[in-house]
């Protein structure tokens, strides 16, 4: 490979996934790696393979049909994890083990509860067990921002004379700060007299806002592997984010000298796609995918674009994929040009009456709505995909009353266990009621964390797209539900997590 370009290493179906709530079906993850291979990502993390049988079979999944990106597996420095991980991928065009110990003091003191001789021998039995199995195994040390210099030379020579071919030294609790990352960075590569034989790799998270400028640091410094998440999703304040990193790399390629391999006129698509699978929405103001990154309100920068836009525009938005989505469908598209779309988009159907069952949904919304653009596809599968035959509250109708001056009403019919029941609620507001109605007849118990509301596309008579976060007993779900009546759209993410809460396996987080 050659020196000046930067491996991207995408982990939004593992590490991403992590963040409360963003955990996601196997079908769900397999949509997205879908994407991230027309994004021409190298390096796929489909899951943890021993985590759950949903995880395993997530990854094997993935291994078996994506060919383009290498898929990789994470894993732990325990022979089970490397054996499960390894049975993951074994039909994998291009396969990677990735497997993990902490190396802080903190860590190895009072998690592993092992001495550093100990972390050294176990970390080098667990690359030979892993190269035994796949040719490119990834080494990382858990916590490296907080670990010693001296002691990480030693495990990662070690790991690298074991067969470790990628080293990746995590910014694990987002302690590091750039000028601090990228001189440690420097003097690994410096030091470690087998430096030559890997390509160094970062993984930072966002807890201080300097996951990007860190990453970008680590590069300038030598590493030539970033590990990323579409739209910085990820556990606690998130992972640096690729389409950043990515644009940052290319925009900057007077300073940085870097490339990818990347194909950045996709980027907007993984965006959205990564948005209304997880039920997270990208903020207005998020750089490069949000919906004001490429807008101008101020006269003055305004006038400036019109007579050139690099006066305020440092790239344009047509390079990320912004404009490129344009009405594909209407009412009059049948079934064949649906599904085509749908597979382009990355969507595939398992049987012809799950194809029907969308597409006569595909039907419902273009009467409502008349031009039907990509976004409103991929809210209208996920959406199907929401509400299984299999589940326990499905909506049969929904009636509700909002005036000036009255407390809003609404009224409802469920079908819950196959028994049709009514309910009538009150509420502060018409979603309030709504949601009131709908606990007079389940009696779940939950806590209702998030609320969120977000436009699939422009105009009024857009799908609105709804989050509903729920907790019980611990556990966190996302409902998501989309409709061009709001109230509607409300309704239905509410009963979606219901109906991950009452399943009790779906979407059950990958580490629990």
């Amino acid at each position: 490979m050659s020196n000046d370009r930067v491996i991207i290493f995408d982990t939004t179906l593992r590490d991403g996934e992590q963040s409360p709530g963003a955990s996601m079906t196997g079908e769900e993850k397999l949509r997205i790696a879908r994407q991230l291979e027309r994004l021409r990502v190298d390096v796929i993390e489909a899951g943890f393979a021993i985590a759950s049988p949903g995880d395993f079979e997530a990854v094997k999944t993935i291994a078996d049909q994506i060919k383009e990106s290498r898929i990789c597996s994470l894993s732990r420095a325990l022979d089970a994890d490397i054996d499960r991980a390894g049975e993951a991928l074994a039909n994998a065009a291009q396969g990677r083990i990735h497997t993990f110990i902490a190396t802080s003091p903190i860590h190895m003191k009072y998690k592993l509860q092992m001495e550093p001789d100990q972390v050294v021998a176990q970390a080098v039995h667990a690359v030979k067990r892993a190269r035994n199995l796949i040719d490119d195994v990834e080494f990382s040390l858990e916590d490296a921002s907080r670990s010693e210099m001296d002691f990480m030379c030693r495990i990662i020579e070690a790991a690298i004379d074991a067969g470790a071919r990628t080293i990746n030294i995590p910014d694990t609790v987002g302690y590091a700060v750039p000028h601090e990352f990228g001189t440690h960075i420097g003097e690994l590569i410096a030091r470690i007299p087998n430096a030559d034989k890997a390509i160094f790799s970062v993984h930072c998270h966002n807890d201080l806002g300097l996951a990007v400028a860190n990453s970008l640091a680590a590069v300038g410094a030598g590493a030539r592997q970033v590990e990323c998440t579409v739209n910085g999703l990820g556990e606690r304040a998130g992972n640096a984010s690729l389409e950043e990193i990515v644009m940052a790399m290319r925009t900057r390629k007077d300073l940085l000298n870097v490339e990818t391999n990347i194909d950045t006129t996709q980027i907007v698509a993984a965006s959205k796609l990564v948005s209304s699978v997880t039920g997270f929405p990208v903020q207005p103001n998020k750089a490069i995918v949000g919906a004001n990154a490429f807008a101008h309100e101020s006269g003055i920068h305004q006038d400036g674009v019109l007579k050139h836009r690099e006066t305020y525009e440092i790239m344009t938005a047509e390079s990320v994929g912004w404009n490129t989505n344009k009405m594909v469908m209407g009412k009059h598209s049948g079934r064949a040009a649906f599904r085509a779309r749908l597979e382009e988009l990355g969507t595939t159907f398992s049987s012809d009456a799950e194809l029907n069952n969308a597409f006569g949904r595909f039907k419902e919304l273009a009467d409502k709505k008349h031009e039907i653009f990509d976004e409103d596809l991929m809210a209208l599968v996920s959406n199907t995909r929401a509400e299984a035959s299999s589940d326990q509250f499905h909506l049969s109708s929904l009636s509700v009353q909002s005036q000036t001056g009255e407390t809003p009403n609404a009224q409802l019919v469920l079908q819950m266990g196959g028994e049709e029941l009514s309910a009538e609620a009150k509420g502060s507001g018409p979603v309030d009621a709504v949601f009131n109605a709908i606990e007079a007849v389940a009696k779940s118990g939950a806590s209702l964390l998030i609320y969120s509301v977000n436009a699939v596309t422009q105009g009024t008579d857009s799908q609105g797209e709804v989050t509903v976060r729920l907790e019980k007993a611990g556990r966190i779900v996302n409902g998501l539900g989309a409709d061009t009546d709001i109230i509607i759209a409300s309704a239905k993410a509410y009963l979606h997590a219901l109906n991950l809460l009452d399943a009790n396996q779906t979407k059950a987080h990958p580490q629990v």
